[in-house]
């Protein structure tokens, strides 16, 4: 009955956000749940990684902007034309595009790059920090370090990735008009369906023997490897699947907005992704893709009316959350459903057995 619950709710979720959604918002409205759906693949790689793994990773940004700016490479020569320079780099004074650009003219190695780059760098930064037992509060410095490290090289590198203004001004995808109301949500679409696939990976992932083994690894590493497993290689593959979706969400949302620059890919665009999961709950998918969704969306109505006190209501959110519900909004549900009884755990009252009460009789004289 549990299973059958599960895939009516994916089925009405998929429902709601491919049929309801488009017929109910309006194309502004649409193109910013558009957003929140890349951040919510992203979530989803942080709850397999964090959630269920314990790598509390802060520096999910690195991966999302390799995906993000192989994207923007692509779509920037694609616009030039052939032979033509990306308009940053003609004001820059380059004549000729640089070596490293001139593959991402294909937009089939733009795609591939977008997940294999941040997965390559997940496998080898994972082989390094996990073989050496490096985990918990160490692992999260060491993340949050390689985000900041990044954002610096791409400010300090602006001839070739536009400093710190980013990618933007991009036209066109596969030769369809980014600008076309018509083309965006076709885009929302792919973005939903995008959605959906990396949900039913991550499910079936955690639901294998692999995601018993990583949850072993995570409340227990040293009995797991006394077992004769090793933790490296189950903790480098969640790190790694975890990094390919946060590759994929930065690909999918440089279309959808039209912008890569450094200023969404440092510390704290990877800390709200974290919130998000934390507020939707750990180690439940569907709480992490609810929380994104929940916490963007609070971000863009709050901080239309308080501009300057969102990132106040943020920290209070986060820190009640840690405080009060450290399983989020998904532990609160499943609490309140534990505390009602079901109906064949309601007691019944059997009349025939149950005393008769009332004033006591006389007996006769």
């Amino acid at each position: 009955m549990r299973r059958w619950s599960g895939h009516a709710g994916f089925v009405a979720a998929g429902a709601g956000l491919l049929v309801v959604a488009p017929m109910l918002l309006s194309d502004f409205r649409l193109g910013l749940l558009a957003k929140y759906l890349c951040f919510a693949i992203a979530a989803v790689g942080i709850d397999l990684a964090w959630g269920f793994g314990g790598m509390l990773t802060l520096g999910q940004g690195v991966f999302f902007g390799l995906g993000g700016y192989a994207m923007g490479m692509w779509l920037k020569l694609q616009d030039a034309g052939p032979g033509g320079l990306p308009d940053f780099m003609s004001y820059s004074g380059l004549e000729e595009v640089p070596w490293f650009w001139r593959p991402f003219s294909s937009g089939w190695v733009a795609l591939s790059a977008a997940i294999v780059l941040p997965v390559a760098l997940a496998v080898g930064l994972g082989f390094l920090i996990f073989r050496q037992r490096v985990r918990g509060a160490s692992f999260a410095i060491l993340t949050q370090a390689l985000a900041a490290a990044f954002v610096i090289l791409l400010v300090g590198q602006q001839r070739y990735t536009a400093g710190t203004n980013g990618l933007t001004n991009m036209k066109q995808l596969f030769g369809y008009d980014l600008d076309d109301p018509t083309n965006q949500r076709s885009l929302y679409v792919v973005v939903a369906v995008a959605l959906g696939v990396v949900y039913l990976v991550a499910r079936q992932l955690v639901k294998s023997r692999y995601g018993r083994l990583l949850v072993a690894v995570r409340d227990g590493e040293d009995r797991v490897r006394f077992l004769g497993y090793n933790p490296t290689k189950v903790k480098t593959l969640a790190f790694a699947v975890s990094a390919g979706m946060a590759g994929l969400a930065g690909a999918l949302f440089v279309p959808v907005v039209g912008i890569m620059s450094p200023a969404l890919l440092g510390v704290v665009p990877s800390l709200e992704l974290l919130i998000g999961v934390a507020v939707g709950g750990r180690a439940t998918l569907v709480g992490a893709v609810l929380g994104t969704i929940l916490v963007n969306y609070a971000k863009t109505g709050l901080s239309e009316q308080f501009a300057s006190g969102w990132l106040y209501l943020q920290g209070a959110l986060f820190i009640a959350v840690v405080a009060f519900a450290p399983r989020g909004l998904a532990g609160l549900a499943d609490l309140a459903r534990r505390r009602r009884p079901s109906r064949a755990e309601r007691p019944v009252v059997d009349l025939a057995q149950e005393p008769v009460t009332g004033p006591a009789l006389e007996p006769a004289k």
